[in-house]
């Protein structure tokens, strides 16, 4: 009963990391669908959150499953317990990742953007922090999860530097207040990822107890 138990945990636990591997492939995809003016892309980020709506339900399932199947103990509580957190932090990324679908879609044929926000960099590194939180996760590494945590100072400061930029040029000139308007939406759910990637670090702290 036990070995059931035990492969159910390890089967639901995958499930998790399929989970952070289709919320961050959604943002990558959608912030190179923003850059290269690309509906078709964007579109397809927005047809792909079923999936990891889907998947989030399957692991919360799950969990629930687990523990009135049997009553785990304490280190399989905490396994079980960061798997519920996980995974809502999970698919509120994707849910930022249609946010900035949409906005790849309603932005594809605006001819005017802003020039100085950096919409890549600050995507680039929230990615990054999302992919080390979950390989944190994965190996169980308290040391990478705490460096994570640290990481999300540079994307609040890339966001605070990117809305500072945004408003200048938009006061400049009038004409880029829909596009600018636009990349703020963008630049908030961005420094949301990093705050999701950061919850997930301090969920797998809590799970091995470091």
């Amino acid at each position: 009963m036990r070995t059931a138990y035990h492969e159910a945990l390890d089967a639901t636990r995958l499930d998790v990391v399929r989970l952070g591997a289709l919320a961050a492939d959604s943002i990558r995809v959608a912030v190179e669908a923003l850059e290269r003016k690309d509906a078709a892309t964007g579109a397809r980020v927005v047809a792909g959150d079923d999936a990891v709506d889907d998947l989030r339900r399957r692991v919360e399932h799950a969990c629930i499953e687990l523990i009135w199947k049997q009553q785990p103990v304490a280190g399989e509580l905490r396994a079980i317990a960061a798997m519920l957190e996980i995974a809502t932090d999970l698919e509120r990324v994707g849910d930022y990742a249609v946010d900035i679908a949409k906005n790849a879609i309603k932005l594809a044929d605006v001819p005017l953007r802003p020039a100085s926000v950096e919409i890549d960099r600050i995507g680039s590194v929230a990615h990054a922090m999302l992919l080390d939180a979950m390989k944190a996760y994965t190996d169980e590494d308290a040391q990478l999860a705490e460096q994570v945590i640290e990481n999300d100072d540079e994307v609040d400061k890339l966001y605070k530097r990117g809305v500072k930029a945004l408003q200048q040029e938009m006061q400049a000139d009038p004409a880029l207040v829909r596009a600018g308007t636009r990349m703020l939406f963008v630049l908030a759910a961005l420094e949301r990822v990093g705050d999701r990637a950061q919850n997930i670090a301090w969920h797998t702290k809590d799970m091995i107890g470091a």
